[in-house]
């Protein structure tokens, strides 16, 4: 699956002929990324899981929907307070649960801006339900952004030099 733009009313970016644009699909890469846990396992198991390339765990209530999210910060964290059988604690313990979450419909720039304001790298995604389908990061959505940004710069240039009209 692709990353893909949908003409909708409401703020985001705007495609080439200044319609809003929004994320329509997740890049692979953001599905792939996805690492989730229930959030009553072990806190060291979510620490396994915090290997080079995983920046943080999505942690899953009960009934799929998103509880939190476990970091590599909370993690250290913990451990570095437990001792004994203290270790064992549930990584719901560790993780954070006020997490900026974002769906699939919502604008480009709603994304971007919503990560800049609360310093944050990856958000994850998640459906109606608020079940978690996917974990978006900086990257994806400045590539996305650079990319308009582009585009948007060569529509007026194509125009002066004739070329929007050929």
């Amino acid at each position: 699956m692709a990353l893909g733009f949908a003409a909708v009313d409401g703020a985001g970016g705007r495609d080439p002929g200044g319609t809003p644009m929004v994320v329509e699909q997740l890049p692979p890469a953001a599905r792939a990324r996805l690492v989730a846990i229930a959030e009553d396992v072990p806190l060291i198991e979510a620490g396994w899981l915090l290997g080079a390339g995983t920046d943080l765990v999505v942690a899953r209530a009960p009934d799929g929907t998103l509880a939190g999210v476990v970091t590599k910060t909370g993690v250290v964290a913990r451990i570095a307070r437990c001792e004994g059988g203290g270790c064992l604690v549930a990584a719901s313990l560790a993780m954070t649960r006020d997490v900026v979450s974002r769906r699939p419909g919502d604008g480009l720039h709603e994304v971007w801006d919503r990560m800049k304001a609360r310093g944050v790298k990856n958000v994850p995604v998640i459906d109606d339900e608020a079940r978690p389908i996917g974990l978006l990061n900086a990257r994806d959505v400045l590539q996305v952004l650079l990319h308009e940004a582009e585009d948007g710069e060569a529509l007026p240039r194509d125009h002066v030099m004739g070329l929007g009209y050929r």
